[in-house]
C-alpha cells in the first residue's frame, strides 16, 4: 500500500511540474463560506487551486486546510453554485504570466483583464503570487535619490530608489490623492497599483480621474471590496510578481499599495477559515508573517536587475498609530509619511505631518549643508507647536525669547511653501526655498 501511494504522489508531482495527469476529488461538504473535498489531501499542499464543476461552469477555490481524508478549501466566488458530489482538480500555486504589453491595463490578482480592451499578452515567464524574496547579500545597495515631485517629502524625508515607505492615515485625510502625486515620480518607468477591498464605484474614479494621463505606464492590479478575502489577499501579491517581472527587465519600479491594512484584513479572514488562533485584537500570527514576507520582496533586486519602490498606504482604525497592523508595517517599512486630520481640517495639503514622518534613509541623500538646514528647520517648526497653547491663551511676549519669535516668524512661511495642489508643478530643489525662508 505504501508504494502504490508513493506511485500517485509521483504522478500528482507530475502533473503539478506540467505532465499531462488530473488529480481529482468529490466535493463532501458545502458551506457558507467553504467546500471539503474528499480524494485530494494526500496530493494537495495548503495555498493550491483547484477547479470545481458548478452547474455548466468551473469555479476556482483555494485550499486552506488539509486533514487525512479532507481538503478545506475556500471558493473565489460567494455564489458558486458548486453542490455535493461536484469534481475537483488539482490545477497547482497561484500565478501569472505578465508581459510588457500590459502597461495601461486593469487585471484582477489572477492576471484576467478587468478592461474592456483586447486579451492580454501572456509573458514567457511563469511568476507565482507566493515567491520568495531574494537572498539579502546577493541585493544591491540602496544608494540613488528618488525624487518624488512632492515638496515636503523631497525636503523633510527624502527617499531612495528601492525604499519601502509607508503612509499612514485615518480614512479621509488624502491618502489616494497623495498616492496619484507620487504615481507621477519621473525616475521610474513603471509603476504597478494594487488596490486592494477599495470600493466598486471609486475604482474607475480613481483610474480615470485621479491618474488620468498618467494611466499609460500604470498596470492596476484590483480586487473590490466585494471580493472573497481569498481574492483580495491576492491582489498586492500579484502586484508585487507584475513589478518582480519588470524588475528582472532592469527597469526602476514604483509599485503602490492601497492599502495593506486591507490585506491584513483580508488575511485575517483567510487565516481564522484554515483554523489559527487570534492572538492580537482578532489577528492571527500568519498575518504579520505574510506583510513581512510582502514587503521584504520589494527594494533593490540582484546584480543586473532594477529596485523596487514601494509607497503603501495604511489605514489608521480611529486614528490610532498604535493598532497591531500599523505597529508592525511601521517595524518592516524604511520610513513613514503620517497624514493628520487636525492639518487637513485647516486646509494644508498634503496634510502632511513633518514632525511625525520620518525616512529612514535620509541621510544617504542630504549633504552636510542640507542636513543642518533641515535641522534647523525641524527645530523651528517643533517650537512653533510646542508653544500653540501657549499662544493661544495670551501667553506669548514678542521679544522675551529670540527663538520663539523666529518660529512664530518663518513657520507659518514654511508651510505655505510646502502647500501643494495635485496639479502643482514640482519644484526641482525645495530645499533652497527653505534655506531662503530661513535666512530671512
Amino acid at each position: 500500500m505504501p508504494e502504490k501511494l508513493q506511485a500517485l504522489a509521483d504522478l500528482a508531482a507530475t502533473y503539478v511540474t506540467g505532465g499531462s495527469v488530473r488529480i481529482s476529488g468529490t466535493v463532501c461538504e458545502v458551506s457558507s463560506s467553504q467546500i471539503r473535498i474528499h480524494g485530494l489531501s494526500i496530493f494537495a499542499r495548503v495555498g493550491e487551486l483547484v477547479t470545481v464543476s458548478a452547474e455548466g461552469h468551473n469555479e476556482l477555490a483555494e485550499i486552506i486546510h488539509l486533514d487525512p481524508t479532507v481538503a478545506t478549501a475556500i471558493p473565489y466566488r460567494k455564489q458558486s453554485g458548486i453542490v455535493l458530489g461536484a469534481r475537483a482538480t488539482l490545477v497547482g500555486l497561484p500565478s501569472i504570466r505578465p508581459d510588457k504589453s500590459w502597461l495601461g491595463r486593469v487585471i484582477d490578482p489572477l492576471g484576467n483583464p478587468l478592461d474592456d480592451r483586447a486579451e492580454l499578452c501572456l509573458g514567457r515567464n511563469t511568476y507565482l503570487l507566493d515567491r520568495e524574496p531574494p537572498p539579502a547579500l546577493t541585493r544591491n545597495r540602496v544608494s540613488a535619490k528618488l525624487k518624488t515631485g512632492v515638496k515636503a517629502i523631497d525636503a523633510f524625508m527624502p527617499i531612495c530608489s528601492g525604499q519601502r515607505l509607508g503612509i499612514f492615515a485615518g480614512s479621509g485625510v488624502g491618502k489616494s490623492t497623495l498616492l496619484a502625486m507620487l504615481s507621477a515620480v519621473p525616475d521610474v518607468s513603471v509603476v504597478v497599483l494594487a488596490l486592494v477591498g477599495e470600493r466598486g464605484r471609486e475604482v474607475r474614479e480613481f483610474l480615470e480621474d485621479v491618474l488620468g494621463t498618467k494611466r499609460d505606464r500604470v498596470i492596476a492590479v484590483v480586487a473590490t471590496g466585494d471580493a472573497s478575502p481569498a481574492v483580495r489577499r491576492l491582489a498586492p501579491k500579484a502586484a508585487m510578481s507584475v513589478a518582480e517581472y519588470f524588475r528582472g527587465q532592469g527597469h526602476n519600479v514604483l509599485l503602490m499599495i492601497d492599502s495593506v491594512t486591507r490585506f491584513a484584513h483580508a488575511q485575517r479572514e483567510h487565516a481564522l477559515a484554515g483554523g489559527e488562533p487570534p492572538v492580537a485584537r482578532g489577528y492571527p500570527p500568519s498575518v504579520f508573517a505574510e506583510i513581512a514576507r510582502l514587503l521584504e520582496r520589494s527594494g533593490p533586486g540582484p546584480s543586473g536587475e532594477g529596485d523596487i519602490t514601494v509607497f503603501t498606504t495604511v489605514l489608521v482604525d480611529g486614528d490610532d498609530h498604535n493598532d497591531p497592523v500599523s505597529d508592525a508595517v511601521r517595524g518592516i517599512l524604511d520610513g513613514h509619511i503620517v497624514l493628520d486630520r487636525k492639518i487637513a481640517a485647516s486646509g494644508r495639503w498634503p496634510a502632511i505631518d513633518l514632525l511625525a514622518s520620518l525616512s529612514r534613509l535620509a541621510s544617504k541623500v542630504w549633504t552636510p549643508q542640507e542636513s543642518e538646514t533641515m535641522r534647523l528647520a525641524r527645530a523651528l517648526i517643533n517650537k512653533f507647536e510646542d508653544t500653540r497653547d501657549l499662544r493661544l491663551i495670551g501667553g506669548y511676549q514678542p521679544g522675551t525669547d529670540q527663538e520663539l519669535d523666529k518660529s512664530v516668524a518663518l513657520a507659518p512661511r514654511l508651510y505655505d511653501y510646502l502647500r501643494q495642489r495635485p496639479d502643482e508643478q514640482a519644484i526641482e530643489d525645495p530645499i533652497k526655498g527653505i534655506q531662503s525662508i530661513l535666512k530671512s
